[in-house]
């Protein structure tokens, strides 16, 4: 379809896909083994977390549902990537190219709210011990987590309607996948309302929580340089990995806003289409890492299940 001619978009071109002939099987076979070591991670963490009842407080529940959202994000971009790495043409339809953008959209804003209520949860844990088990308790984490899948789900329908009112004329996406700015890029109807929506939405998906981060955060330091040796070493291996995940996510996610609302072509094209899936893979692929080798109680029952099963083989033999 011409960019210059209006009309009602079935499809769409997803132009980043380059040529590579052959090599696009070794593409499929990396993307498939890291999907699948995506599953296998998150799963059986979800599963360990569910499975032990020492494990059911606020601050493994927030785990779990980093994971689950993990597997969600995760789902809404590899099969489209597989089948796409293998297709000659990379056409999308549009109601495909809209659940894609639901799912990535959701994604992004359920995991940054959940790292935010995990750094709440350690600045209770760590400044307010005392207090911990009155003002956190597991059914307020389980309260804070069906809300906030609550609130990114229901935001998402006016993001969904602002961008099927508008007048495209092109329908080539410059992505490896379906994005929400970049279909509104597309449009050659007024956009001011979408624009001023997404900032709203930015403004609340990103701005809003990164106050009480930033407030955990310096009440947790301040704790660490006047508490005991005991406390600072508590801080350290309960905040590391949240702290990596927190600024590994942010990195990623500025990246592709930037990406999406800027000029990028000075960077190459290989580079943008990197650091475009960053955020999309490497998380899924770190958190679970992280968590399951820092979080003393996780790597114990992992241990503890491994041995069990391993002596039980080794009896029924």
């Amino acid at each position: 379809m011409s960019n210059s001619t209006s009309e009602t978009v079935s499809y769409f071109i997803l132009g980043a896909y380059l040529n590579i002939g052959y090599l696009r099987y070794l593409c499929f076979m990396i993307t498939a083994m890291l999907y699948f070591v995506i599953i296998v991670a998150n799963t059986s963490l979800i599963v360990v977390i569910c499975m032990n009842r020492s494990l059911h407080e606020p601050m493994y529940l927030f785990m779990c549902n980093l994971f689950v959202n993990e597997l969600y994000g995760s789902t809404g971009l590899f099969p489209f990537l597989l089948v796409q790495i293998l297709s000659d043409i990379h056409t999308v339809s549009a109601p495909l190219c809209f659940l894609q953008i639901f799912c990535l959209h959701t994604y992004g804003g359920i995991e940054f709210y959940n790292l935010t209520f995990m750094s709440y949860d350690r600045y209770l844990a760590i400044c307010c011990p005392l207090q911990y088990n009155t003002r956190m308790t597991s059914n307020k984490a389980v309260i804070f987590i069906i809300l906030l899948w609550l609130y990114s789900f229901v935001k998402f329908p006016i993001t969904l309607y602002l961008n099927i009112r508008l007048t495209l004329c092109g329908n080539i996406i410059n992505s490896l996948y379906c994005s929400n700015y970049d279909v509104v890029k597309l449009a050659c109807s007024d956009t001011q309302v979408n624009n001023i929506y997404g900032l709203f939405t930015i403004a609340l998906s990103v701005i809003v929580p990164l106050f009480p981060i930033l407030f955990s955060y310096i009440k947790i330091l301040r704790v660490c340089f006047s508490g005991s040796k005991q406390t600072r070493q508590k801080a350290v291996s309960t905040c590391t990995p949240h702290l990596v995940s927190l600024l590994n996510f942010s990195f990623g996610g500025c990246f592709e806003v930037l990406q999406s609302r800027f000029d990028m072509s000075g960077f190459p094209s290989a580079l943008r289409i990197i650091l475009s899936l960053y955020f999309l893979i490497i998380q899924p692929l770190m958190n679970p890492v992280m968590y399951g080798l820092q979080m003393s109680k996780i790597r114990n029952i992992c241990k503890h299940v491994l041995r069990y099963k391993l002596l039980s083989g080794r009896s029924n033999n």
